[in-house]
């Protein structure tokens, strides 16, 4: 029984018992990094607990009209909130909407489900709201709240959930995985990398390849930034300014994407037996690390991630990548 889902044997054996055997707890909380896989065991639990047709208890079938619009997350006893974009704020006025639908019976499942994404982001207030649920919970009412790590919420929030603390698979393991899923073992084993074992991120690559098209990209600009001139730097300096104007996230992601290929040079650098997260972009990796070794490597890494940081705490983007790109080694890749 595995819910047809990547790794979590353990979580998927304790979430079956529960639903088979009459031990459903009424809130659980999934913590890892995204990607991981939160969501989708939080979906297969809401599945266990409503599908028609079980074929065992605790396995549902996948396919009756319970799983299928659960799946979709369409089903009309399923609520969710969530903060309107990642990195944004997940309000009261959310958690006693949800409240006033969950005080309702179920319309035609056996589980009224709420479902709260990235709980880490709900604002103090909404955290204080959703504590009465917990500590009252109507009948046939199952909460599962997915989050970061405990630390990022309340103790008394976490105290009143079954916690379960998802881990990025190993990558032989997800790429073993992700081959059983159709995946060709060259780009199974890319993506295992890429994702740093989080089978979620990894489907999602695979599934959405302007995403790695986009990486490319943004891989070839730092190329081409390494061996350009100043003038050349600052000038994509003043358009990706221009760009995060109305899309700051891209430029995050493509400062993250920089972090990692740096953390590669790194890597090279020092000798480690860490594996590296471009595998396509190992022999540039390894080109500048004999180039530049250890120490600037690091200090290249630890520049990119506090810019990263930077823009983070929006200050002002312009003078944030000016600053990096002066301290960019010259290199021809």
């Amino acid at each position: 029984m595995n819910w047809n889902i990547l790794g979590h044997q353990w979580a998927v054996d304790l979430l079956a018992q529960h639903a088979a055997h009459g031990g459903l707890r009424h809130a659980y909380l999934f913590t890892g990094p995204s990607g991981v896989g939160r969501r989708t065991l939080a979906l297969r639990l809401a599945q266990a607990v409503n599908c028609l047709k079980p074929p065992i208890p605790g396995q549902p079938c996948g396919t009756c009209p319970a799983c299928t619009r659960l799946e979709k997350m369409q089903h009309p006893d399923l609520a969710i909130i969530q903060a309107e974009q990642v990195g944004g704020t997940l309000k009261v006025d959310q958690v006693r909407d949800l409240q006033r639908s969950l005080s309702l019976a179920p319309y035609e499942a056996r589980y009224r489900v709420a479902l709260l994404l990235r709980f880490e982001e709900a604002h103090p207030s909404a955290s204080n709201a959703l504590l009465k649920t917990l500590e009252e919970p109507a009948p046939k009412v199952l909460l599962l709240l997915t989050a970061e790590s405990v630390e990022s919420l309340l103790p008394t929030i976490v105290s009143r959930c079954e916690v379960l603390r998802l881990r990025p698979l190993p990558l032989d393991e997800a790429a073993d995985g992700l081959q059983h899923w159709g995946l060709p073992a060259a780009e199974a084993r890319l993506l295992a990398h890429l994702s740093g074992g989080r089978p979620g991120y990894a489907r999602r690559l695979h599934d959405q390849p302007e995403l790695l098209e986009q990486r490319q990209s943004w891989l070839n600009e730092l190329s081409a930034l390494l061996g350009g001139s100043r003038v050349e730097r600052f000038a994509y300096v003043q358009a990706a300014a221009r760009a995060a104007l109305d899309d700051r996230d891209a430029l995050r992601t493509c400062l993250q994407v920089w972090s990692s290929f740096w953390r590669d040079v790194v890597l090279s650098a020092s000798g480690s037996a860490a594996p590296l997260t471009n595998l396509d972009w190992s022999t540039p990796a390894q080109t500048l690390a004999s180039h530049l070794g250890l120490e600037k490597a690091h200090a290249v890494l630890e520049r990119t991630e506090q810019t990263l940081s930077l823009i983070d705490r929006n200050v002002h983007v312009r003078l944030a990548l000016e600053n990096l790109m002066l301290d960019l080694p010259r290199e021809r890749l």
